[in-house]
């Protein structure tokens, strides 16, 4: 797994970058993580990240906007360790995560607004890659994010660590 650092990204590649205001926390097993973009808009309802999560995610991050609601976790353990197994790199949850003991000791990069323990209902609701924008940055489908406990970037091609 390649280890990612985000200044050095900004650094290497200062004109394709853009860089998330900062709000987030790391809590994935994994904390440093990049790859292709994989949306998924929904507000207090994670049916489309529970369907995505037993997709292929070899290479992918899930960015999920969850508008910033401090009302229900979106992403809980059992998610997170199907995500895992799946290949799934990392997902960005823009709102609220919760079972983070577990989470901390699973094989994927996790970041969130902060945690919450109560989970959300499931009534199909969501649009899957469409592009999202949060943090003063547009996430686009097939575009890259990379993030680590420095922050997280977005990049309209693939990057990789300089020498």
């Amino acid at each position: 797994m390649t280890q990612y650092v985000t200044p050095d990204l900004c650094d290497a590649y200062p004109e394709l970058i853009q860089v998330v205001e900062p709000m987030f926390n790391n809590y994935g097993g994994n904390d440093s993580f990049g790859g292709e973009i994989v949306t998924v808009k929904c507000f207090e309802d994670n049916s489309k990240v529970k369907e995505l999560v037993d997709t292929d995610g070899k290479g992918k991050v899930m960015v999920v906007d969850g508008g910033a609601s401090m009302r229900h976790a979106l992403l809980g353990d059992m998610l997170a360790e199907k995500a895992a197994k799946n290949g799934w790199e990392g997902i960005i949850v823009y709102g609220c995560i919760r079972d983070v003991d577990v989470i901390m000791q699973t094989d994927l990069g996790v970041q969130a607004l902060a945690t919450h323990p109560l989970k959300t209902d499931k009534r199909g609701l969501g649009d899957v890659n469409v592009t999202v924008k949060f943090g003063g940055v547009e996430f686009v489908p097939g575009h890259f994010v990379y993030a680590d406990n420095n922050g997280i970037i977005v990049s309209p091609q693939a990057l990789s660590m300089p020498e």
